[in-house]
């Protein structure tokens, strides 16, 4: 019989009151997000208005008797919340309202994840990683990245594994191949509607993607499909991805800390300048996680159509840095 480990690991997680965190909870709980053997101590951060639901939340997970679960604690204080996290998900985030403008949305946003990047930095443990989950991910890691600037900045990543995993379903769904035999699938760029999902090194069941699908249907359907799956969730389901968020967010982490069996992912994290896109920018790459630490894939030939749509996605990004640094945000 396995053992738990004996020092528990501390997870913050923002938004718990949200739906997205209260499905992420009990996955935590269960040991799926860090491992089998591993102890979770959690605390959840939340805004005055949202502490309620995440104290029934607590409640819950009292009622569940998680082996695994050292302790539950629910806070508004970033500080609180963050003093000696192992491992933040950064979910709570400032939704677009109506009349918003890009601009108001990037501002209310850096209201949330300038300080909580600023406690992560004073209180967080030394080997801390951060995804953020909460939109517009890329550009919230960025803000909440330059206020920590104490932590090395590959810690702080942003959630494109959503989007690496829809694409893998519409080839699923396609090809009539189980996602377990697909490999090489890439998101590149933003986590937006410019997102660019490439097939390009990709296999399914050791067949180049490229000879199992034609290119009209890659153009007009899989890669529109893909990049406005949240908008088509909200159409059919009448609310936003939740479970599907939660499943990848665990799938992240749990890559991240774990390795991937010889897989890559598609990670949003700092650029180094890999494939011309500017430093610093957080932008989603093919990525896999070597000794606990997430690394770029290199070497890849790109063709002139996806160099177009890569190079798309990323002038969104410089955008919004742009504009995050015209707030005073950066």
């Amino acid at each position: 019989m396995s053992t738990a480990t004996s020092s528990p690991i501390t997870v913050t997680l923002t938004g718990a009151g949200g739906q997205i965190g209260y499905a992420l909870l009990f996955r935590i709980a269960a040991g799926e997000l860090l491992g089998p053997n591993v102890t979770v101590r959690l605390k959840l951060l939340e805004i005055p208005a949202g502490i309620a639901g995440a104290e029934g939340a607590a409640l819950e997970l009292q009622d569940g008797a998680f082996p695994l679960l050292d302790s539950v604690n629910v806070t508004d204080s970033a500080a609180a919340a963050f003093d000696g996290t192992n491992v933040a998900l950064l979910v709570g985030s400032r939704p677009r309202g109506p009349g918003m403008e890009r601009a108001d949305l990037l501002a209310a946003n850096g209201a949330i994840f300038g300080p909580q990047g600023a406690a992560i930095n004073e209180h967080a443990a030394s080997d801390i990683r951060v995804v953020v989950v909460g939109n517009p991910a890329n550009t919230n890691a960025l803000i909440a990245q330059a206020h920590a600037p104490d932590v090395p900045r590959e810690r702080f990543t942003a959630l494109t594994r959503l989007d690496h995993n829809r694409a893998l379903g519409q080839l699923s769904a396609k090809l009539g191949i189980p996602v377990r035999d697909m490999d090489g699938v890439t998101i590149w760029g933003n986590h937006s509607a410019t997102q660019y999902p490439d097939v390009s090194h990709a296999t399914a069941g050791g067949t180049p993607v490229r000879d199992l699908v034609d290119d009209a249907w890659l153009a007009n359907e899989f890669i529109p499909r893909v990049a406005n799956r949240g908008a088509e969730i909200i159409e059919v389901r009448g609310s936003s991805s939740v479970g599907s968020a939660a499943s990848a967010t665990v799938d992240h982490v749990f890559d991240w800390v774990n390795g991937q069996r010889g897989r890559w992912t598609s990670v949003a994290l700092p650029s180094d300048g890999s494939y011309g896109v500017p430093e610093g920018l957080v932008s989603s790459f093919p990525a896999e996680s070597v000794d606990g630490k997430w690394r770029i894939v290199q070497g890849l030939e790109l063709n002139a159509f996806s160099t177009s749509r890569i190079a798309a996605s990323v002038a969104e990004l410089a955008t919004e840095r742009e504009q995050v640094q015209g707030l005073g945000l950066l």
